[in-house]
């Protein structure tokens, strides 16, 4: 496909930046939500493996890419209310979403708000927890985003390409798909506001709040009211070594049971970094529902 046009839309909660892909048709549109700490181009290349004049529509979500930056984000409900406004510009098309990680998890909630507008949603690995895990979490206080070891990520590069260089060498960067890498790095960065060099679309300490904060909402509070048929993939498991680690599954094993999904399936070769590993596969997937 050819690149996407930019928008923006004016939310209470400040600008929303969104990408379109294609036009409207008598066919479903496709609504893609990224994962914490990144952004809607991450998309390319899923979208790139879609059939020419596909309607795709990925946002950047509150805090990340190129919408409003909040000083932090501790409500996952509100992060995910942030995008309802896009949601509504659709109304009376339907939508197949497909969120990954986080994303996965606001798409839960958008479904849940409005249930006439999905056809299906595709949750990728979406670390969705035990309900048990939002119980124990519920009333503790947060911690300072500042002491997260994610707000101490490097924030200012000298361009794309030096980040790229950078990131191509280290895990889990090193065994995503080059295109994909590259997309990440190439629209992650925003001119730096002193004008020297270029920062993180998504601030080190606004990605940190959002780990914090993983907990604190429960989507098992909503799932009653989801209506679309929901497909659940899951990368592989195993024991994980820290909140930090994503070479396997952070996901609850029983979502799938726990929505009565329609799929539920592991892709077992495959880190929780799914799309940026498997784009064409991922596209196979989402064509099938349109």
């Amino acid at each position: 496909m050819s690149e996407p046009r930019e928008h923006r839309l004016a939310t209470p909660d400040g600008d929303l930046c969104w990408f379109e892909w294609g036009g409207r048709s008598e066919r479903p549109s496709v609504l893609l939500l990224h994962a914490t700490g990144f952004h809607a181009r991450l998309w390319d290349q899923v979208v790139a493996a879609l059939a020419a004049g596909t309607h795709v529509v990925a946002p950047d979500s509150l805090g990340h890419g190129r919408s409003a930056k909040p000083a932090a984000l501790f409500d996952w409900a509100k992060t995910a209310d942030f995008l309802l406004p896009l949601v509504d510009r659709f109304a009376g098309t339907p939508l197949v979403g497909c969120g990954h990680s986080m994303g996965g998890y606001l798409l839960t909630r958008l479904a849940a708000e409005r249930p006439a507008a999905f056809r299906h949603l595709i949750l990728i690995d979406p670390v969705i927890m035990d309900p048990a895990f939002y119980a124990d979490a519920a009333g503790q206080p947060l911690p300072d985003p500042a002491e997260h070891p994610v707000a101490r990520r490097r924030a200012r590069w000298e361009g794309w390409e030096a980040m790229l260089a950078h990131f191509g060498k280290r895990p889990p960067y090193m065994h995503w798909d080059p295109a994909v890498l590259a997309d990440y790095c190439r629209h992650g960065l925003l001119p730096a506001a002193d004008g020297e060099g270029w920062d993180l679309a998504c601030p080190p300490a606004v990605e940190a709040s959002v780990y914090l904060s993983a907990l604190r909402t429960s989507p098992h509070d909503w799932f009653a009211r989801i209506a679309a048929p929901v497909s659940v993939i899951r990368a592989k498991t195993g024991e994980r070594a820290g909140n930090l680690d994503f070479s396997v599954s952070p996901t609850w094993p029983a979502l799938g049971a726990a929505l009565g999904a329609v799929r539920d399936e592991q892709w077992g070769e495959l880190s929780h970094f799914i799309p940026m590993e498997a784009p064409q596969r991922l596209a196979t997937l989402i064509a099938a529902e349109l």
